[in-house]
């Protein structure tokens, strides 16, 4: 299959290229493509002829996007539309990968995939605008949506609560924002699988189970043999961003298929295994 992953250096686009090397791979990336620019996009496409296309680009940065609106509209929402307009002009499917932060955490139960978004802050909705522009302009789409990503050799939380662990030798983790880590590698599988099915939708794929962040850094620690560092549970942690606070992503329409991600523990467990800790 020729696949165009858009994203491509990000620590996702890193992790499907490799999953999917054996397919014929056009990897899309800052400088060489920009996704804001919709003539850029259609040449690219046009010239590969993709017969899927995975669309990870995106500004992740929640607290960045709150002071950036403009830029987090243009390249989350309006690049997406580029992206979803350039595989309708080469008759591609697209999968789109999206956010729980579409919701806005107050169910007070699991969300499925048909449950009404409410997003709350910038970057949830232009991610949800990515959905609108996906559903808008395509029949044969993918809508992933995960959460809390970390993957071997990337920025995210493990690495961060590692370094301030090693450099303050003490931890305050909020005990009320829960949520699914979705690790990169697990995500990529599920994906490889989920595109030939043809069973286009929304889905949500994140690993199995919750945990606060609180909890999350204690199984960090535990793992990285630094349990002895104290961690202080928390609340109402300031942020520029609004961010959901109970955000746990049901599997409804991937577990029909059988695609599905294991519990967060053991995938965490196979990222110190990759990284050597």
């Amino acid at each position: 299959m020729r696949i165009a992953i858009t994203g491509a250096k990000g620590q996702l686009g890193s992790i499907l290229q490799a999953r999917l090397a054996a397919n014929d791979l056009l990897p899309l990336d800052l400088p060489e493509l920009d996704v804001t620019d919709a003539l850029q996009v259609r040449r690219a496409f046009d010239a590969f002829r993709p017969e899927a296309v995975i669309h990870a680009a995106a500004l992740t940065n929640v607290d960045q996007c709150e002071s950036q609106p403009e830029l987090t509209y243009r390249v989350n929402a309006l690049g997406t539309q580029n992206v979803a307009l350039a595989c309708r002009r080469c008759d591609a499917a697209m999968l789109y990968i999206s956010t729980g932060y579409v919701f806005d955490g107050r169910k007070g139960a699991p969300y499925f995939e048909y449950d009404a978004p409410a997003p709350q802050g910038i970057y949830a909705r232009s991610k949800l605008g990515g959905e609108w522009a996906t559903q808008a302009f395509l029949q044969r789409f993918y809508v992933v949506r995960i959460d809390r990503l970390f993957a071997p050799g990337g920025r995210n939380f493990v690495e961060t609560v590692l370094r301030l662990a090693h450099e303050r030798g003490s931890l305050s983790m909020a005990t009320d924002e829960v949520g699914s880590p979705t690790y990169a590698p697990d995500l990529a599988e599920a994906v490889a699988r989920l595109l030939p099915t043809e069973v286009y939708g929304i889905y949500h794929l994140t690993n199995a189970g919750v945990c606060s962040r609180y909890e999350w850094a204690r199984e960090i620690l535990r793992l990285a043999g630094l349990a002895h560092v104290p961690v202080t549970p928390t609340q109402d942690y300031a942020r520029p961003a609004p961010v959901p606070k109970q955000l746990e992503l049901a599997n409804l329409c991937g577990a029909q298929l059988g695609v599905a991600l294991r519990p967060w523990q053991e995938a965490l467990a196979d990222y110190f295994g990759e990284r050597g800790a």
